[in-house]
C-alpha cells in the first residue's frame, strides 16, 4: 500500500506540475505562445495526453532500470531469495525516484553505507526524479536529435529552464557533497576508509534533494552539517519533478535578482535571456512564504518543547520540503507537534505548485497608475 501511494503520488505530482504549466501557457494569446515556442522550445508539451503518457513512460523506464540493478545486487551479494531481492529492488527504486526515502530496513540504508552498488543507483534515481519531467523530456529529445544528426544549430539550443535546472543542481550537489565531506571527515566519517568517506558524503549530499534516505545517523552530525542540509532541503529539486522545496529555479531567479540589483541593471537577465518581472515577483512570493512556513512552526515547537533549535529547525525544514530526514526526535514530539509536521508536509508538497499557478493565472489590469514614492530601504 505504501509503495502504491508513493508511485501514484510521484506520478501525480509530476503530471500536475507539468499540466499546470501547459494550462497556464494556454491562457496566453496565440501570438505570445508562438513567440515563446519559437524562442524557447522548452518543454515540448503539446497536449494533456502527451504529458500524462510522457510522465508515465519516463518514470517507469527509469524505475525499471534502477530496480534491476538493485535486485541483482541484493540477490548476488546479500544472498536474498529471488522474489525477495526483486521486491527490495522495486520498492527502493520507486521510493528513490519519487524522492520518498522510505526503506525496508530498520536503520534505513546505514547497513549499505559502504556499498556503491546500492548507494549509486539510489543516488541516480533521486537526482533523475528531482530534475523534473520538463528537463527529462528535453534531454530525451536532445538524445533523439543527436541520433538523427540534425545539423540545425538553433534546434540544439537548450531551453533556459533546463540550463538553469542542470547548472544549479550541479552546483548544489557539489557544494553539498563537499560540505559533508569537509565537516564530517573527523566526525561521523572518521572510522571509514577514504573511499567510503567519499561515498557516504556523496550519498548524504544528494539525499537533501528531498529524497530522505540516510546511510549515517543524522543525530551524530555536526550542527554546521545540519544547517547546510537545512538549506539544501529548503531549496529542493527541479520544477515538475518529484522533489519538494521551493525549487532550484526559484532559488536561481532570486540570486540573479540580487546580482542585477548589485550591478545596477534595470532588468534581470539569465543566460542571455531577460526574466519577466512577474516571474521575479512569483519567485519572491514562493521563497517568502516558504520561509514563513519554516519559521512559524519552528518557533512554535521551540516554545512548546525542550529540544534545541538546530534539531527542531532540521525537523521542520525536512517536513516542509517533504524530505523525511530526521535526527530521531519525531516520536518524542508531543501529538500537537506531530500534527503540525503533518500539516506542514501537506502544505510543502502542494503549496508551491498551487501558489505559482494561482499567481501566474491571476492577471488584474488597472486602468490607472498611482503616484510613485520611494520608502527607505536598508
Amino acid at each position: 500500500m505504501i509503495l502504491a501511494l508513493i508511485q501514484v503520488g510521484g506520478l501525480g505530482i509530476m503530471t500536475m506540475a507539468s499540466l499546470v504549466g501547459l494550462l497556464l501557457a494556454n491562457r496566453i494569446g496565440l501570438k505570445a505562445r508562438l513567440n515563446t515556442a519559437a524562442e524557447a522550445r522548452a518543454s515540448g508539451l503539446g497536449d494533456v495526453r502527451s504529458v500524462v503518457l510522457g510522465v508515465v513512460r519516463v518514470s517507469l523506464a527509469i524505475e525499471a532500470v534502477i530496480a534491476v540493478a538493485l535486485a541483482a545486487r541484493f540477490a548476488v551479494s546479500y544472498h536474498e531469495p529471488p522474489l525477495r531481492a526483486l521486491w527490495l529492488g522495486i520498492f527502493h527504486s520507486i521510493s528513490a525516484f519519487n524522492n520518498a526515502g522510505f526503506a525496508l530496513f530498520s536503520d534505513n540504508m546505514v547497513g549499505f553505507a559502504e556499498d556503491p552498488w546500492i548507494c549509486v543507483p539510489l543516488m541516480l534515481a533521486v537526482i533523475t526524479g528531482g530534475l523534473g519531467f520538463p528537463v527529462l523530456f528535453e534531454i530525451g529529445r536532445r538524445v533523439r536529435q543527436a541520433r538523427r544528426r540534425q545539423p540545425n544549430a538553433e534546434a540544439r539550443r537548450w531551453s533556459l529552464h533546463t540550463r538553469l535546472t542542470l547548472r544549479v543542481t550541479s552546483i548544489l550537489l557539489v557544494g553539498g557533497i563537499g560540505s559533508v565531506l569537509a565537516l564530517e571527515w573527523f566526525g561521523t566519517l572518521q572510522h571509514h576508509t577514504v573511499g567510503s568517506k567519499v561515498l557516504i558524503a556523496a550519498f548524504q549530499g544528494v539525499m537533501p534533494r528531498t529524497a530522505g534516505f540516510n546511510s549515517v545517523d543524522y543525530a551524530q552530525m555536526d550542527d554546521a552539517t545540519l544547517l547546510i542540509t537545512d538549506v539544501l532541503m529548503f531549496i529542493g529539486g527541479g520544477s515538475g519533478g518529484t522533489a519538494g522545496g521551493i525549487k532550484v529555479t526559484t532559488f536561481a531567479v532570486l540570486l540573479f535578482i540580487i546580482f542585477a540589483e548589485v550591478r545596477g541593471e534595470k532588468s534581470v537577465t539569465i543566460f542571455d535571456r531577460r526574466v519577466d518581472p512577474r516571474l521575479q515577483r512569483q519567485a519572491l512570493a514562493v521563497a517568502a512564504i516558504g520561509v514563513a512556513l519554516v519559521i512559524v512552526p519552528t518557533v512554535s515547537l521551540l516554545a512548546g518543547t525542550n529540544f534545541d533549535l538546530n534539531v527542531l529547525l532540521f525537523e521542520v525544514t525536512s517536513a516542509f520540503a517533504t524530505v523525511g530526514l530526521s535526527t530521531g526526535i519525531t516520536a518524542a514530539l508531543p501529538v500537537w507537534g506531530q500534527m503540525l509536521l503533518i500539516a506542514l508536509m501537506y502544505l510543502g508538497r502542494i503549496g508551491p505548485i498551487t501558489l505559482v499557478s494561482a499567481l501566474a493565472a491571476r492577471q488584474r489590469r488597472r486602468r490607472y497608475e498611482l503616484p510613485t514614492e520611494r520608502p527607505f530601504i536598508g
